[in-house]
């Protein structure tokens, strides 16, 4: 199955719906700061999650590594 996600796109989507809700006034400065963190984690944790090497297991023990 093949995925389209881009997850630096999803990053500046959310980052512009907080920046735009701050310039609006219906979240706070200290709550924007908050915002943004948090967002900050969840991308660095999906990154983390989508950063890797895929593995396939053809007998216990022997790993082979796809593309390489």
């Amino acid at each position: 199955m093949t995925y389209n996600f881009d997850p630096d796109k999803w990053y500046d989507d959310e980052l512009s719906i907080i920046q735009a809700k701050q310039k609006k006034g219906e979240i706070p400065l200290e709550k924007y700061d908050l915002a943004v963190s948090e967002l900050d984690q969840k991308f660095a944790d999906m990154w983390e999650r989508l950063d890797g090497t895929y593995v396939i297991e053809r007998n216990a023990g022997d790993k082979r590594y796809c593309g390489k």
